[in-house]
Formats: C-alpha cells, structure tokens, sequence
C-alpha cells in the first residue's frame, strides 16, 4: 500500500516541474540593432546627397577678393633732368627708408652733393663690393632692414661717402662692423692695424688710413681714410678720400663723430 501512495506523488512532482524545450527558437536582439543602424546611415547618406544636388543647380556665389586688386602708388617716371634715383623707382622704396636718411649728416656749404638719401639693397651692393651678387647674398643672410647714403666732393680733391646700414637687431650689425675690422689692416686695404674713433668705445669704432698712396703714371696719387662705427643696430661707414695723397685723420675722426651724434 505504502507503494502505490508514493507513486502518485512522484508523478504529481514530476509533472509540476516542466521540461525546458531546446528546440524552442531565441529571441535575436542584434539584428534589429543591425538594421536601425543601417537605417541612420543611409538617411544621412541621402540627406548628404540631396544637399549636393541642390547646391548643384544653384548659381555660384561670388566671393570677395582676398587683395586689393588697384594698390595707391605712385607711377615710375621717364629719366630726365628733374628725375632721381627715387622717382625712377618709384614702387621700390619703403617709407621706413626715410628714418634712416633723415640720420645722415648734412652737406657741408660749399661742398658738392652727388647724393643723399636712401638706397636700395641691390644698388648699395653693386657700388659697395667688388663682387655684387655675392655682397648682395650677405647682407641679406645678415638680414639686412635699411640703407642710406651720402656723397659729396670738396674742392675736387676731398671724395666724402657715408653709408648707414640698419640691421634686423645689434647682433647682427656687430657682425658685419667686425668683418669690416677683419679685413681692412690688410695690405689690400689699409695696410696698418688703424687705431680708435676719439670718443667711441674701442668696441664700437675704429678708423684707418691708407699706410700708402695708391699711385699710377698720369694720375694723381690716392689715399683713403675709413672709419667705422656702430650704435645699436646701424653701422656708420665713412669713406674719405683725397687725391693729392693727404688725408687728414682729425678730419675723418670728426665726421665720424658728428655722424654718431646724429643717431
């Protein structure tokens, strides 16, 4: 009896517990993710094209010009007796340019001016050394700003030349007054070691005469005087010259310092 009573009981506990069927199907959630996402992209896509299409079919909208297509200056004129170097090349000139010309020392009465004013890199250098192109390529490696000038002659036998250079910073100003020093106690050049600008530091100045005339059949003799100093980022170059073979230094020494009092 006991037997037959346990074995209802089991199959009333077997029955209340069902069985997990493994063939039912699961419930896919990553392909509905899939296709909202592709979704999203091709409407972005059309959106994108639409856009272009009607971009397309419209007329171009001029944009303003980046420059000024007429720039104010002033036009280069014919040479003639009423020109200069400046009205000629009118466009190729700065007004900075002026500053530095307004340092120059003026021209003495009685002397006569051949030129006072500011000058152009390629032109200083193609009066200045005795191989343009490559004095032209170191001054502007030395970066180079600004160049005046003046010449004058007194009494057809006194030459006077200063030129002043404006360097980007002292640095580099220093650097070309300490090439000039280099070279000059040459014998190509002045021949003697020179001496200091009366009341110029030693290392802002010095000046040299020529230790010998330079002399030729048929001309009178020459020499030079040169002084050189600076002052923050001008150097001043004074080149004095007499063609009897006398130069007088107290006169150089004068002129350069004169022409520092003036910056």
């Amino acid at each position: 009896m006991e037997h037959e009573q346990t074995i209802p009981e089991q199959r009333k506990g077997e029955e209340s517990a069902p069985e997990s069927d493994a063939s039912a199907p699961r419930r896919r959630t990553g392909r509905t993710t899939l296709l909202i996402a592709g979704a999203a992209a091709l409407g972005v896509l059309a959106g994108t094209i639409t856009g272009y299409a009607v971009q397309y079919h419209r007329e171009p909208t001029a944009l303003p010009p980046l420059a000024q297509q007429k720039m104010a200056a002033p036009k280069p004129q014919a040479m003639s007796d009423t020109t200069t170097r400046r009205s000629i090349n009118a466009n190729r000139w700065h007004k900075a340019d002026e500053e530095l010309a307004k340092k120059l020392l003026d021209v003495p009465g009685g002397a006569k001016s051949d030129f006072s004013g500011a000058v152009s890199v390629d032109m200083f250098a193609a009066g200045y050394y005795k191989e343009a192109s490559g004095g032209l390529g170191g001054l502007i490696t030395d970066r180079i700003r600004s160049i005046a000038s003046a010449d004058w002659t007194e009494s057809d036998r006194n030459f006077v030349e200063i030129n002043l250079l404006r360097f980007s910073n002292r640095n580099e100003a220093e650097d070309f007054q300490l090439g000039i020093e280099h070279y000059m106690p040459t014998k190509e050049y002045a021949g003697n070691a020179g001496k200091e600008v009366p009341g110029v530091p030693e290392e802002f100045g010095h000046m040299w005469v020529d230790s010998e005339a330079n002399e030729k059949p048929g001309y009178h003799p020459l020499r030079s005087g040169r002084a050189v100093v600076r002052r923050g980022d001008i150097v001043v170059s004074i080149q004095y010259t007499n063609n009897r073979g006398e130069v007088d230094e107290s006169v150089l020494a004068d002129l350069a310092k004169r022409q520092m009092e003036r910056l």
